[in-house]
């Protein structure tokens, strides 16, 4: 009889002991059996025969994880302070002896060998091979490129050459509202060797997908951050594109970032990593060497106009898309604000409508005629009058993307105004649509979130409205600035690809953006003084969230860990206390926001006074 460590798939608890009469391989997927119920687990090591009864493992599964992604879960454990379980969950296995799929399938994926093998050769200018040739002198690099510099080219070449070398490589992009115009780029040059990986493929499309990888004949795997995760063998580049992106930081346990993911990886395989944004993040801009490519290949010029404004749909605003109109071009409207509006007031008494489960307003949804949380999707008929007064006189405090769609239809009726946001595009399909209407110019103006800065080529824009810009510059976030003015660049830079554009921005921080655009590295130059001492990339940060149905409960669990967190003298309490959103889903909350000079001196002081309520988000993106 043979004993082994086992780690159970997606479980936070830690290895238990099991026994088979098999020898197995570490990293052996298997089934066993814990309190009558069944579940996955992963071999981790031999061990000896312990002194206590052990149950059987009930089933051996083809599957196996490689050396190189155990060794990746294990990091994930140690560094985001999570179950190894928990780390495991994100991988997925190779299966031993792939079975071939079923002609037609297998047909298909036989004839894409070829095309894989010898795509099309992509020329570069001199500009961008000077570009790659000194990124490829680092092991890990940034390349700091204008919109439409030719950053995916570059990419793209740099893909080529691992094909050459027979190397397959990794392109992640923030999240799948990115894929479908990367995917036709990506096809047109590199046939089926491409495979795209992402969360709304059907469990046939993965299958296929899967088989792709195993049988060597997917070059490139493209997709947001789970496409980190595939066992590919033989791999010999990671792009990150757009790095700077929230997305790529997971919001629930493993709280990992999917950036610095890569970069590990990268050191795992030894293999180069290579980021790349028009906007990069100050940490990765001051951490790893740079290629700065300026100018683009679009000839049009861009002018930037300001309102002081509040964020409203104003004269000013509508006459700019009217006029745009008539001359038969295509405008697009940024909203940072989903659905109608953040929150519904009363005029009369004040009285504000909040989630019956979560301390946050509800967000009004027209369309459904719905008041919606958009943290635990609670939602409840719009009131007609206020509950508390009884006054009819309801109002909203934000706009939003369909008040905005609303509004603008009514006061250009001859418009073809769609919605660009999480609430209608929720499927790959109607993504690929309406950016097809939009270029086909079907639709006149397109009004939307931050989808709309996504990296989408839009042919024919002449006019960028950029609303709420002051709100995002007044978050309670170190990062505020930065996420303001990279927005701003993002968003305006979708605008004047064929000819001339104009960039209403409704701001009373005209100066602050004057600065900056056009001149982002000044900007990061400056932001460092401003960070220095304080926060990221200078300082480490870690967040601890307490949460539970009964707030005394959450309440005495934060107090506890920072009793034994005051203990060391390395980590700096920042702050703790009630969450500015206190109560989520029926669930007081509470946090501790930390901070230390080096991630291990965190580490150490959570792993050792972690409490069985916290949950530790290592190197934080959300402060609200």
């Amino acid at each position: 009889m043979y004993y082994y460590h086992l780690s159970l798939i997606g479980s936070p608890l830690e290895p238990l002991t099991y026994k088979s009469e098999s020898l197995l391989t570490i990293g052996t997927e298997v089934l066993v059996s814990l309190r009558n119920r069944e579940k996955k687990a992963v071999v981790i090591k031999t061990c000896e025969k312990p002194d206590f009864k052990t149950n059987e493992i009930l089933e051996v599964h083809t599957f196996t994880f490689s050396t190189q992604q155990l060794k990746i879960a294990s990091f994930i454990s140690q560094y985001y302070i999570c179950s190894l379980g928990d780390a495991l969950s994100l991988m997925i296995s190779h299966q031993n002896g792939c079975v071939a799929l079923a002609s037609p399938i297998s047909s298909i994926l036989k004839s894409g060998e070829a095309k894989a093998t010898h795509p099309s050769s992509i020329v570069l200018s001199a500009k961008q091979v000077k570009a790659l040739s000194l990124l490829q002198e680092h092991k890990i690099s940034l390349l700091f490129g204008d919109t439409g510099s030719g950053k995916t080219e570059i990419y793209m070449k740099y893909f080529e050459q691992m094909i050459e070398q027979g190397k397959r490589s990794i392109f992640l992009m923030p999240e799948i509202s990115l894929t479908p115009q990367m995917s036709s780029r990506l096809e047109e040059h590199f046939g089926d060797g491409v495979v795209m990986w992402h969360s709304k493929l059907t469990p046939k499309q993965k299958k296929i997908a899967l088989e792709k990888i195993n049988n060597q004949e997917a070059k490139i795997i493209a997709g947001p951050r789970s496409a980190l995760f595939l066992p590919i063998e033989h791999l010999g580049l990671i792009v990150v594109d757009e790095e700077h992106d929230d997305s790529y930081k997971s919001s629930s346990r493993p709280r990992y970032n999917a950036r610095d993911i890569a970069i590990y990886m990268g050191k795992v395989h030894d293999i180069p990593v290579l980021l790349g944004s028009a906007t990069p993040s100050l940490t990765s801009y001051s951490k790893f060497p740079h290629v700065r490519l300026k100018g683009g290949h679009f000839q049009a010029q861009r002018s930037f106009i300001y309102e002081r404004s509040r964020e409203a749909l104003s004269p000013l605003v509508l006459s700019s898309l009217n006029k745009t109109q008539e001359e038969k071009k295509q405008s697009i409207v940024f909203v940072p604000t989903r659905a109608n509006f953040k929150y519904l007031i009363c005029e009369d008494c004040g009285h504000t409508y909040e989630c019956a489960f979560c301390s946050i307003g509800m967000s009004v949804h027209q369309k459904s005629h719905a008041l919606k949380c958009h943290y635990c999707n609670f939602s409840q008929a719009i009131p007609q009058v206020c509950s508390e007064c009884q006054s009819p006189n309801l109002t909203s405090s934000r706009l939003g993307t369909a008040q905005a769609v609303e509004e603008i239809q009514s006061e250009l009726p001859n418009a073809r105004v769609e919605q660009f946001d999480r609430d209608v595009i929720t499927t790959q399909t109607k993504l690929k649509k309406a950016l097809k209407r939009f270029n086909d110019k079907e639709t006149d103006i397109l009004v939307g979130t931050q989808m709309l800065s996504k990296g989408h080529d839009y042919h024919g824009v002449t006019l960028a409205i950029v609303l709420g810009m002051d709100n995002m510059l007044n978050m309670s976030d170190y990062r505020a600035r930065e996420k303001a003015l990279s927005s701003l660049i993002q968003v305006s830079g979708r605008s004047g690809r064929l000819e001339d554009a104009k960039v209403l921005v409704q701001s009373f921080n005209e100066d602050f953006f004057k600065a900056y655009l056009g001149k982002y590295e000044l900007f990061l130059e400056d932001e460092k003084e401003f960070r220095k001492e304080l926060y990221p990339p200078y300082k480490k940060l870690a967040r601890v969230l307490f949460s539970h149905k009964n707030g005394h409960t959450a309440r005495e669990a934060m107090e506890e860990m920072l009793a034994k967190l005051n203990m060391f003298s390395n980590v700096e309490i920042v702050g703790y206390g009630k969450c500015a959103i206190e109560r989520v889903a029926n669930k007081w909350r509470f946090e501790i926001l930390l901070r230390g000079n080096k991630s291990t001196d965190l580490i150490k002081a959570l792993r050792t006074s972690k409490v069985p309520l916290a949950e530790i988000d290592m190197d934080p993106i959300e402060f609200g």
